[in-house]
């Protein structure tokens, strides 16, 4: 059984940050590509930044430059580093990772992040 967990939501101010945490447990031997997504309300949930096996990168437009993803494979996690968030950043965000040996995908319960002053 594999069990992703993210954290590192809050409330935070416009112009603020927050850096995201996602890990993995259980019978998950590695995190190969992870992507993270946020869902707002009323709205489809979106992708907003994926990262592949090899480190590689990709982020929606409206978080480009803003939005970092990165990558402990020690402690298989898989992190995002919000900058100048702004009030349509507030949503919840998911994480996705996908067991490197298995290509099984796995989803987290998400965590609330809201921006307002």
């Amino acid at each position: 059984q594999v069990q992703v967990v993210e954290s590192g939501g809050g409330l935070v101010q416009p112009g603020g940050s927050l850096r995201l945490s996602c890990a993995a447990f259980g019978n998950i031997f590695r995190i190969g590509a992870a992507d993270w997504y946020r869902q707002a309300p009323g709205k489809e949930r979106e992708l907003v930044a994926t990262i592949t096996t090899t480190g590689s990168t990709n982020y929606a437009d409206s978080v480009k430059g803003r939005f970092t993803i990165s990558r402990d494979n020690a402690k298989n996690t898989v992190y995002l580093q919000m900058n100048r968030l702004n009030l349509e950043d507030t949503a919840v965000y998911y994480c996705n990772v996908v067991d490197l040996i298995t290509g099984r995908a796995f989803w987290g319960q998400g965590t609330q992040v809201t921006v307002s002053s």
